[in-house]
C-alpha cells in the first residue's frame, strides 16, 4: 500500500503541475486510473457476456430440473466449468476500486497536510455546512450509474427487476456512506468514478459488440419458458397453512421420547412406507410421527382412522431447522443426499439413527447422485445385487461400512395385498371390458413422452384396446410446455379409447393393467412382480443420475433386468409393438415363471419387507434402550 499512496501523490503532484486546481486534478486522476483499468475492465465485459450467453442453457437447466435447487446447482456449476466462466470475476474492478480508495484516503491527507479546515479535507458528519453537498452528490452519481447500468450492461440489464433494485440500493448505499464519512476530495473521487464506469461500459459495449456475443432471440425465449413453467407451479401457503405449520412445528418438539420419525417429501411418498408403518402399528405399541412437506399429505385422512399416527406439516423452508433439532431415536427418509443439501443431520443428538428407505429396484450405482448414502447409518436394500453395490462403493471412496438390512422392496408388500384384494373385483370388471395397456415412463431426458409418445399410441390403440398414459410426476412439473402439447395433440380422443392419467395417488392403473410400456422406470417391475404379467421396455436413452457408475464395475440391475418382464424393444423397431402386444394379450401366461424366478433371484422377502424392517426397528430400539440403562 505505501507503494500505491506513493505513486497516487506523485501523479496528483503531477497534475497539479498543469492544472492548478485539486478538484479538477481529481477527476482527471479518475479518468486516468479508469483508462489504465480498461484491459481488466474489458476482461471482465468478456466475462459477463459469457454470462449472458450461457443463460438460455441455464435457464433450460432450471426448467429441466424444476424445483430440485441442488440439481440446478450442480449442473449450473459444471456448466460453468466447461465453458469457462468465473462468476466471482465480476468482483475485480470493485477491488481495485477500494484498493485505490484506500490509497487515495491518505493522499488526500497528505495534500492538505491533515488539515481538517480545508474544504478538500472536510468530512461532513464532523464539519457539517457545505461538506453536506458530498453525500447526496455520490449519492445521485451512483443512482445514475444503476439508471445507465440497467440499460447498457448486459449484464444487469438480464437482471430481475428485483435483483436490479438490490444492486442499484447497495451502490447507492455504500456511495451515501462513504459521502458522509470519508474527506469531500475523497467522494468526489468515488463521485467521479461511477460516471467514467458508465463511459467505460460504453466504450466495452463499443470494443465488444453484445448482440455479436449473445443470442437474444433465444434468451428471451427461454426467460419465457421459465417464467411460463414458474407461473404455472405458482402456489400459494394460505394463511391457515402457514399457521398450522406453526403450530405443528411447536407441538413436534414438545413431545418428548420420540422414538420413530418418518420424513415425506409429499402424499405419494407415504405408499414406500406403508407396509412398515402397517407392520409396527401391528406388532408393538409404538407412536409413529410423520413429518410431512405436503398439507394435503393423506397421512392426515389416515391418521383420523389410527390414533398411534402422530402427522406434522412441515413445509420445505422450516423442515430445515425441525430437521437440524430433530430430538428422536431413528428417522426413516426416502430422500437422498442426507447432509449435502437443505436436510441435515441432528445439531442436538448424535447418536439419532437415519435409515434410508429404497424406493425403487434400480441399482443405487446408476440412478442416484455419488454419496447419496454418504450420511446414513442404515440402509433397507432391495435385494442382493444393492448389497454388492454399497459395498464396491465404500470400498473405492474409502467410506465407513453402513449398516444394510436386507428388508426388500416394502413398495411390492402394498402392492401384493391390494392385489389380492382386489383381483375378484378386477376380473369380473374386465370381462367384456377392452384390453387396458398402461405406458408408463420416467422423466429422465429422452424418455418415451419425448422420443417415441406418438408411435407407441398409434402401435397400441386398436379395437379391443385401451390405452392409459400416466405420465412421471415430474415430467409434468419439469416439461410442462412439451406435457400440454401433448394433451393438445390427442385433446378429440374419446377416453375409452386413450386416457391420460394425472393423478398418481392411487396404484390401481398398474395392476388392472394387462402389459405396461415403460421405459428405465421402476413401474414394470413394480407391475410384473406384482401381477406376473409382462412389459415391454423401450430401449430409449439410458437414465443415468450418477456418471460416475462405471467405476464399480458392476452393471447396473436396470440393464440386466430389463428383459427378465417381457420384450425389449429398440428405438429402431417400434413397428414391431403391435405383434408384441398381440401376442402378450394372446398369451399372459406366457412370462410368469420368467418373472417369478427374476423376483426371486433379485429381492430379499417379497410380501414381507415391512416385517423384516420392522423387527430391525423395533430390535434396535431396545438395544438402545438398554444401552442408555448401562
Amino acid at each position: 500500500m505505501e507503494y500505491i499512496v506513493k505513486a497516487f501523490a506523485w501523479m496528483m503532484d503531477w497534475l497539479h503541475q498543469f492544472v492548478p486546481n485539486y478538484w479538477l486534478d481529481i477527476i482527471i486522476f479518475t479518468a486516468i486510473t479508469k483508462v489504465l483499468q480498461f484491459p481488466i475492465t474489458l476482461w471482465c465485459h468478456v466475462n459477463s457476456l459469457k454470462m449472458v450467453s450461457l443463460m438460455p442453457k441455464t435457464n433450460r437447466l432450471k426448467i429441466q430440473y424444476f424445483g430440485d435447487k441442488d440439481k440446478i446447482g450442480e449442473e449450473t456449476a459444471a456448466l460453468f466449468k466447461k465453458e469457462h466462466y468465473h462468476p466471482l470475476l465480476s468482483l475485480l474492478p470493485l477491488g481495485i476500486q477500494i484498493v485505490i480508495l484506500m490509497g487515495f484516503v491518505k493522499v488526500i491527507h497528505g495534500i492538505t497536510d491533515g488539515d481538517g479546515t480545508a474544504l478538500l479535507a472536510q468530512i461532513p458528519v464532523r464539519d457539517g455546512g457545505v461538506s453536506w453537498s458530498m453525500p447526496l452528490i455520490a449519492g445521485a452519481a451512483a443512482w445514475f450509474l444503476g439508471f445507465c447500468q440497467n440499460r447498457i450492461n448486459p449484464l444487469q440489464h438480464e437482471q430481475t427487476r428485483a435483483q436490479q433494485i438490490v444492486t442499484n440500493g447497495i451502490s447507492i448505499g455504500i456511495s451515501l456512506f462513504l459521502g458522509c464519512y470519508v474527506a469531500m476530495g475523497v467522494g468526489l473521487y468515488w463521485a467521479a468514478s461511477n460516471v467514467f464506469s458508465i463511459l467505460t461500459q460504453l466504450w466495452c459495449n463499443v470494443t465488444i459488440v453484445p448482440k455479436t456475443r449473445i443470442d437474444y432471440p433465444e434468451l428471451y425465449k427461454s426467460k419465457k419458458e421459465l417464467s411460463d413453467l414458474e407461473a404455472s407451479t405458482k402456489t400459494v401457503v394460505s394463511p391457515e397453512d402457514k399457521k398450522r405449520e406453526k403450530e405443528d412445528y411447536k407441538r413436534f418438539f414438545h413431545i418428548a421420547n420420540k422414538h420413530v420419525v418418518f420424513y415425506s417429501e409429499g402424499s405419494g411418498f407415504y405408499k414406500y412406507f406403508e407396509s412398515l408403518i402397517n407392520w409396527l402399528l401391528a406388532h408393538s405399541n409404538l407412536t409413529i410421527h410423520y413429518v410431512t412437506n405436503d398439507p394435503k399429505d393423506q397421512i392426515f385422512g389416515i391418521a383420523v382412522q389410527q390414533s398411534r399416527i402422530k402427522p406434522y406439516y412441515i413445509g420445505p423452508m422450516k423442515i430445515i431447522p425441525l430437521m437440524m433439532k430433530m430430538d428422536a431415536d431413528m428417522v426413516v427418509m426416502t430422500t437422498p443426499d442426507l447432509g449435502k443439501y437443505q436436510i441435515k443431520r441432528s445439531y442436538v443428538r448424535k447418536d439419532v439413527e437415519y435409515l434410508y428407505m429404497t424406493h425403487g429396484v434400480s441399482s443405487v450405482h446408476l440412478c442416484l447422485r455419488q454419496g447419496a448414502f454418504d450420511n446414513y447409518d442404515t440402509i433397507f436394500v432391495v435385494g442382493p445385487y444393492q448389497i454388492d453395490e454399497h459395498r464396491k462403493t465404500e470400498e473405492i471412496y474409502k467410506l465407513k461400512a453402513k449398516n444394510l438390512v436386507k428388508s426388500g422392496y416394502m413398495l411390492l408388500d402394498t402392492l401384493f395385498v391390494q392385489y389380492e384384494r382386489d383381483r375378484s373385483a378386477i376380473e369380473a370388471r374386465k370381462k367384456g371390458a377392452p384390453a387396458k395397456i398402461l405406458i408408463a415412463p420416467s422423466y429422465h431426458v429422452g424418455n418415451i413422452l419425448e422420443s417415441c409418445i406418438d408411435e407407441l399410441i398409434a402401435q397400441c390403440c386398436a379395437p379391443g384396446r385401451k390405452v392409459v398414459v400416466r405420465p412421471h410426476p415430474r415430467f409434468i412439473t419439469h416439461q410442462p410446455a412439451k406435457m400440454q402439447a401433448i394433451l393438445a395433440r390427442y385433446s378429440g380422443r374419446p377416453e375409452s379409447e386413450l386416457k391420460f392419467e394425472m393423478d398418481f395417488k392411487s396404484n390401481s392403473s398398474i395392476y388392472e393393467s394387462d402389459i405396461v410400456i415403460s421405459d428405465w422406470s421402476s413401474i414394470s417391475y413394480e407391475f410384473s412382480f406384482t401381477t406376473k404379467k409382462p412389459c415391454i421396455i423401450i430401449d430409449t436413452p439410458m437414465k443415468v443420475i450418477n456418471p460416475e457408475w462405471q467405476r464399480l464395475g458392476i452393471e447396473p440391475a436396470d440393464i440386466w433386468m430389463r428383459d427378465g418382464v417381457g420384450a425389449l424393444v429398440k428405438m429402431d423397431a417400434l413397428d414391431t409393438v403391435n405383434g408384441i402386444v398381440e401376442d402378450m394379450l394372446a398369451h399372459p401366461d406366457k412370462f410368469a415363471d420368467k418373472i417369478q424366478a427374476l423376483m426371486d433371484k433379485s429381492l430379499y422377502n417379497p410380501g414381507h419387507s415391512g416385517e423384516v424392517a420392522g423387527k430391525y426397528i423395533l430390535e434396535t430400539l431396545v438395544n438402545k434402550k438398554k444401552g442408555t440403562k448401562k
